[in-house]
């Protein structure tokens, strides 16, 4: 077998591994909070130890722990290859803490099962497994920088902000004038920048499911307004950004044709069209409660000033912080029912904070070019792709750890273990393959399984919280 297969083998069963941990970390924290434990208190069957589950919360406990052994075995084997194609020193390191960590979280697993779900020990259960999974991230993400990166890369120091105007694109806008008023019409829908809304709005509603499920009070005029008011909020903070960025807008060729770019809408009107809509979100929150009234000022104006003017013009980390921006309808959606902020709505902020940047970096591989015509500091502008790539696997894992923390709510069930370890799965499926691809198709991939990943596992934290 060539060194190549050897390594892209390597490769696929590191990720494999990977997810294995992670299925185990969150059914074991799944199960952890049911009864499923303590119908199997025993080690490492049931009963006196050697006895088969007689419940179904048995013989789940029972399926992890087989389940660990196989995911132990995968992870030797995986070593094992890895030795074979001559692994890096720092890929084989990361590789061999995981193997030593693993036996101790499963002995704390063991102890979990007999001594009964001890909440210290439980948290140091999840803490190790957690570390195994980044551990072995963090291997497959310096293994494919080597094997797949660009070693002639450098990184850059600034961007031109005033590239010059020869690259500016001119659309066909129409001259008739019924087709012009219809093109009016959608020009002022595409200023709310519609395509984030479903999105943000289900960040919000299950921000609200999870804060019912500890705090009651979510009712159909609450959850109506909290939605409406995040629709318009976004429609806001959309309009905002395109009167801010109207000029680079015109020399990128991805928003050449916006509204602003274009002049089909005036500054003066959408600037109108943007205060009417902020003014909407506003009351619509206050209606609700005040301090959702205040997270809805501050997204507007973190997103439309911070972000647009402040963060993505003059740094390379814009897209992480600017993930806040992302992250605010979560706690919005919670003291909309809570009336105050709490751990699960951090929780499920952090969430999306970190997913912000592994989402949003394919996007940027795929729209570099232009990102550079308009003079943005992007990650693949400033760091270059190979260095954009690894970020997108650091910050997905980083995502999947912080989805796993929150699976410890005991809200949350099977539902959400399973939906985060399959979407999950598929994200890190296609975030390796744009490692060996290097193309806009494959960006665009990646850019897709991320959103299906977040989509789906909001969809399950309703359903958890609320159905089940």
């Amino acid at each position: 077998m060539s060194s190549t297969a050897t390594h892209n083998r390597f490769h696929g069963l590191l990720a494999a591994t990977a997810i294995g941990v992670y299925l185990l970390l969150l059914v074991g924290a799944t199960t952890a909070l049911t009864d499923a434990a303590a119908s199997c208190a025993a080690w490492p069957a049931c009963g006196d130890g050697w006895t088969t589950p007689t419940s179904t919360g048995g013989w789940l406990a029972l399926g992890h722990r087989l389940a660990a052994v196989a995911v132990g075995a995968l992870g030797v084997a995986t070593l094992f290859v890895g030795v074979r194609a001559g692994i890096e020193r720092r890929v084989l390191g990361a590789m061999v803490f995981a193997g030593v960590l693993y036996p101790i979280q499963a002995a704390l697993g063991a102890f979990v099962a007999i001594g009964g779900a001890d909440a210290t020990l439980s948290a140091v259960h999840l803490t190790a497994g957690m570390g195994i999974f980044l551990s072995l991230v963090a291997a497959l993400a310096w293994t494919l920088e080597t094997e797949t990166g660009n070693p002639d890369e450098e990184s850059v120091d600034s961007v031109d902000l005033d590239p010059p105007l020869e690259t500016t694109y001119e659309p066909d806008i129409p001259s008739n004038r019924r087709e012009r008023l219809v093109a009016t019409a959608k020009a002022y829908l595409r200023l709310t920048k519609p395509r984030l809304m479903w999105l943000l709005c289900l960040v919000a509603a299950a921000g609200m499911a999870l804060a019912a499920t500890t705090t009651g009070g979510l009712t159909i005029g609450v959850v109506l307004a909290t939605l409406g008011g995040g629709v318009l909020s976004i429609g806001a903070s959309g309009t905002f950004n395109h009167v801010f960025e109207r000029d680079i807008d015109r020399r990128m060729q991805r928003t050449s044709d916006r509204p602003l770019a274009t002049d089909l809408v005036p500054v003066r009107n959408a600037l109108a069209f943007g205060l009417l809509l902020a003014a909407g979100s506003i009351a619509l929150f206050a209606w609700v409660n005040a301090l959702a009234a205040v997270l809805g000022v501050a997204a507007i104006v973190f997103y439309s000033v911070v972000y647009t003017l402040l963060l993505k013009p003059n740094t390379v980390q814009n897209t992480v912080i600017g993930g806040a921006a992302g992250a605010l309808p979560a706690l919005i959606g919670w003291v909309a029912v809570a009336g105050e902020v709490g751990l699960g709505g951090l929780a499920l902020a952090a969430i999306i904070f970190l997913w912000t940047p592994a989402h949003f970096y394919n996007l940027a591989l795929a729209y570099k070019d232009d990102y550079e015509r308009g003079g943005f500091p992007m990650m693949p502008v400033v760091r270059g792709e190979t260095e954009t790539r690894k970020h997108v696997l650091w910050y997905l894992a980083a995502t999947l750890v912080a989805a796993g923390a929150l699976a410890s709510m005991e809200a949350l069930g099977l539902v959400y273990a399973l939906t985060s370890v399959v979407f999950g799965g598929l994200f890190l499926y296609f975030a390796v393959r744009l490692h060996y691809e290097q193309t806009e198709s494959a960006a665009f991939r990646s850019f897709h399984a991320s959103n299906a990943y977040l989509g789906a596992l909001l969809l399950a934290v309703v359903v958890d919280a609320l159905v089940v």
